[in-house]
């Protein structure tokens, strides 16, 4: 089989995107295989559910993928034990349970190679040079292939440039699907497209594809997404080719990385009084009156940062389980909590939690600014400046907790507080001035469109 054919099948069991590298020595059913030497893996390949583990060695996160092994007939080996474990205090992500359960898994091709050397000297050629394929589905399925190091396909696949991925591994292109550098050229290209328009008509794309008005504040972002055809209330994934879409507001298309606040994610407690009892009882015990006179409603609000007792709700925001000072998780079962005086958790958010929301939907980003103005029609401009931000991970996210460049920036309120249909608004947003996204990416390039 040629490397174009193993494409052909991938293609063909619905792959979008396919990554490979070569596996060394080490890499094999015993010892596990070496990912990365971060947490960007964990970004770039779907997992289905992420479990916290403290072990003798440390905690680490242990992420359940959908993976199957692709077989030259392209029917699928499923491998229901194929997870990514994340060791937090190096920090390194393995692949395990990959051949476990599994009828048709390449088990001859990863075997130890002190066991190998007491086999054929066939077998050593198979297992020196084998490269490991990783597709991607669209519907966040895993598919591996293992190529052995004496095939036409290690070959030509050692023999070719692929451009570098993440981390260890390289993009193999697939046929009539962009690569990376061309997903970023078509970003741009259609923030170009749209910053020429000017004023746009404030509007928003429903699931139907009907475009409708739109004449509310979170409208810009809907707007901008319905230009790009991302309908509102889209599922978790990036918005756009890969890409995670930011809109905010400035005054000046020329001073794009002000102070004001951009939402980075909205995820809801999982822990703490909120998800004891429920949203409404929430807001009644730690709400207050509404400040501009609204009657029979209460709020929830005020910008929480770590370690500052937030006046309006009388909570402090606080990290369990993560070293301020290593910047490492010393707990697997920490988290992210809000702390009342008497020390009650009101609410919490688990690493895992975090882990899983963040990372996915935060590989790549791009920030665009934006105007608005409301006479004599709603209507926003996008403009010529974007910022886009690559690389980021759960660690990242929570050093920015500890520098005060992230916090929780709620917006929950409940109305009608008096009736017995008291009507709730569940807002739970952690947010980041948008001068110090910076501090949540490993690179930000400022590009003019």
């Amino acid at each position: 089989m040629t490397l174009d054919q193993l494409k052909t099948i991938f293609v063909q069991a619905g792959t979008k995107k396919l990554y490979a590298k070569p596996l060394s020595e080490n890499d094999n059913s015993k010892n596990q295989i070496y990912f990365a030497g971060a947490v960007e893996a964990l970004n770039v390949i779907p997992s289905e559910q992420i479990f916290a583990e403290n072990t003798s060695r440390g905690p680490s996160f242990k992420a359940h993928l959908n993976f199957g092994w692709l077989l030259e007939t392209g029917e699928i080996a499923p491998a229901p034990s194929a997870q990514l474990i994340l060791y937090s205090q190096y920090p390194e992500v393995r692949f395990s349970g990959f051949l476990k359960g599994c009828k048709f898994g390449p088990n001859q091709l990863m075997v130890d190679r002190g066991r190998a050397k007491a086999g054929s000297p066939e077998l050593i050629r198979q297992l020196v040079g084998r490269v490991l394929f990783l597709g991607i589905t669209a519907d966040n399925r895993v598919l591996g292939y293992v190529a052995a190091g004496d095939s036409d396909v290690a070959a030509q696949f050692n023999a070719t440039n692929f451009q570098p991925a993440f981390v260890v591994f390289r993009e193999v292109p697939l046929p009539n699907v962009p690569m990376e550098t061309e997903s970023r050229d078509r970003l741009l290209a259609e923030l170009h497209r749209i910053n020429r328009l000017g004023w746009i008509d404030s509007k928003q794309l429903d699931s139907d594809g009907q475009i409708k008005p739109c004449n509310a504040p979170q409208c810009g972002g809907f707007t901008l997404e319905a230009e790009l055809g991302i309908p509102k209330n889209s599922d978790a994934e990036p918005d756009f080719l890969g890409w995670e879409v930011k809109q905010y507001a400035v005054d000046d298309f020329e001073r794009i990385a002000s102070a004001r606040p951009i939402t980075m994610m909205t995820p809801e407690p999982d822990g703490g009084f909120y998800k004891d009892a429920d949203v409404e009882s929430f807001v009644r015990k730690f709400g207050y009156a509404d400040k501009t006179g609204r009657p029979d409603r209460l709020n929830f609000g005020g910008r929480h940062f770590l370690g500052v007792r937030c006046p309006p709700t009388g909570l402090t925001l606080q990290v369990e389980g993560f070293d301020i000072t290593t910047g490492h998780i010393m707990d697997a079962n920490g988290c992210i909590a809000l702390v009342s005086d008497a020390g009650e958790v009101a609410a919490s958010w688990s690493f895992m939690k975090i882990l899983h929301h963040w990372c996915h939907k935060h590989t790549k980003a791009v920030y665009v600014p934006s105007k608005r103005k409301t006479r004599p029609l709603w209507q926003y401009a996008y403009g010529p400046k974007v910022r886009l931000a690559i690389g980021t991970d759960s660690l990242r996210l929570l050093r920015a907790f500890a520098s005060g460049a992230l916090y929780y920036d709620p917006g929950i309120k409940l109305e009608n507080v008096s009736s017995e249909k008291a009507k709730s608004k569940k807002r739970s947003q952690f947010r980041v001035a948008s001068k110090n996204i910076g501090e949540l990416y490993e690179s930000v390039e400022l590009v003019e469109v």
